[in-house]
């Protein structure tokens, strides 16, 4: 029997390549901008692409590649305020990340993604009015439906809580 594999493989896996054609060697980089760069910038700007600089022939394998650009999409109003932050983005992916990985940054102003905070899930329904609302869709014959119903009257309750 396979055993259970966390998300975290499955996505590297599947999403790796796109990445890697970007110039990123792993996701971590987008799933972390936020601890990386802070709240406050992460929700005006993400990274984009990360270009490296040819390796220069004869160099060893061991040797690490000289620091790449980042560029980096910021919305238009914020990306004056970014322009004077680029020194501490820099140094925080670089210490993120235990070497100098990024050297530059380049800023291309555009919309910036913004993802929905999350909803807190609804406290359990009191069994009494969750047994209301079975009572009351009852006596309705097609199971379809009933079942919308059912979903309708649980969905009524909760808005009033």
């Amino acid at each position: 029997m396979a055993r259970p594999k966390p998300l975290s493989e499955l996505i590297e896996r599947s999403l790796g390549p796109v990445f890697a054609a970007q110039g990123f060697a792993s996701t971590d980089i987008l799933a972390s901008w936020g601890e990386i760069v802070g709240e406050r910038l992460a929700r005006a700007c993400q990274p984009e692409k990360l270009d490296w600089a040819r390796r220069r022939r004869g160099a060893s394998p061991s040797e690490r590649p000289e620091p790449g650009t980042l560029t980096v999409r910021v919305d238009g109003a914020f990306a004056l305020e970014l322009q004077h932050l680029v020194p501490l983005v820099i140094e925080r992916i670089n210490r993120h990340y235990g070497w100098a990985c990024v050297g530059r940054i380049r800023l291309r102003q555009d919309r910036v993604a913004h993802r929905a905070a999350r909803a807190a899930p609804a406290p359990p329904l009191d069994p009494l009015r969750r047994g209301e609302v079975a009572r009351a869709v009852s006596g309705v014959s097609e199971a379809p439906l009933r079942d919308a119903l059912d979903r309708l009257g649980l969905a009524v309750l909760g808005a009033e809580r």
